[in-house]
């Protein structure tokens, strides 16, 4: 073990004992809190991270409200829209097969997967999860090794498990290959765009940078549907560099407003890649509803936006 593992766990391990946050999120991860319905899950989470208790008869805040639908809003098509493979289905009989950034492959298994079939370059990503990317430029200098650990770690993930994001218990964990896409006016990897929906909506979105430099924290600014700057942080500070509005701006809200009809709240994720527009994904719950907005009048601001819809519990 090198040294500087050693010193990776020693402050973790200081970090578990001091910051309940992070305890809680390993335990989490661990599986001790397993045995809990979905509602003492997240009213345990809301306490854990905003120190109070969730009146889940009358909820107030964006978080609180997120908190309510994960567990009273549940329509079996949200399964759909987030599996990153069914997905793909879905939004090309809304906005069609033009705005899709194409599969190569889809399988159960890495070991499944045949890589002589790929081209030169290509991303790996599970179905079910986030966070695990694979990006391949050349396949002659692509860690195989490494690749397949990541992969495997993301597939025995569960989504469902951490934070109780109902949409996510029920899909199947595959793996599959995209194309890879570059940006040639961006040289931070690909830039998306995230915008909040309210039933057909779109009200705010934002924008994440410096998400792939090694040496800096990953950048959020939020903005309205005037591309007006909004003065608040959540879970990332603002960038110092100015954000310039994206050349396909309306038809990026025109495409989430057209796949977030008649859904109370979901966040719609798109591409602008040379021009052009590209779909990511959709997300229900943004940060898992536990994250503080800075100052936190917005957190009650943006919950007034989200119409809480009659209960449907499907499991």
């Amino acid at each position: 073990m090198t040294v500087k593992r050693l010193f990776r766990l020693f402050k973790n391990g200081i970090k578990y004992i001091f910051d309940r946050k992070y305890r809680f999120t390993v335990d989490t991860y661990r599986g001790k809190y397993v045995k809990l319905s979905d509602e003492d899950y997240v009213k345990l989470a809301t306490k854990v991270y905003f120190g109070k208790e969730i009146d889940l008869d009358n909820p107030v805040t964006f978080n609180e409200e997120l908190q309510w639908l994960k567990l009273y809003d549940r329509k079996p098509q949200y399964t759909t829209m987030v599996d990153k493979y069914l997905a793909k289905k879905y939004v090309t009989d809304i906005i069609g097969e033009q705005y899709i950034i194409p599969t190569l492959g889809v399988w159960d298994r890495f070991e499944d997967i045949d890589f002589d079939s790929l081209p030169n370059e290509f991303v790996l990503k599970c179905t079910h999860d986030s966070g695990g990317l694979v990006i391949c430029r050349d396949k002659s200098n692509f860690d195989f090794k490494k690749a397949k650990r990541k992969i495997n770690r993301s597939l025995k993930r569960d989504l469902y498990l951490y934070s109780r994001e109902w949409p996510y218990k029920n899909v199947q964990k595959r793996i599959i290959a995209e194309k890879f896409m570059s940006d040639n006016e961006s040289s931070d990897g690909l830039t998306d765009y995230k915008f909040f929906c309210f039933d057909g909506v779109a009200k705010l979105m934002f924008v994440a940078t410096d998400r792939n430099n090694a040496s800096a924290e990953t950048k959020f600014d939020f903005f309205d549907m005037e591309f007006n700057h909004l003065p608040f942080t959540n879970g990332h500070p603002n960038s110092a560099e100015p954000i310039k509005k994206p050349s396909t701006f309306d038809e990026m809200r025109n495409i989430a407003e057209k796949l977030s009809k008649g859904i109370p709240h979901v966040r719609v994720d798109l591409y602008e890649i040379n021009g052009k527009v590209y779909f990511g994904e959709m997300t229900f719950y943004h940060w898992g509803g536990l994250k503080a907005f800075d100052p936190e009048e917005w957190d009650e601001k943006l919950g007034r936006l989200i119409v809480l819809p009659e209960k449907t519990v499907e499991d």
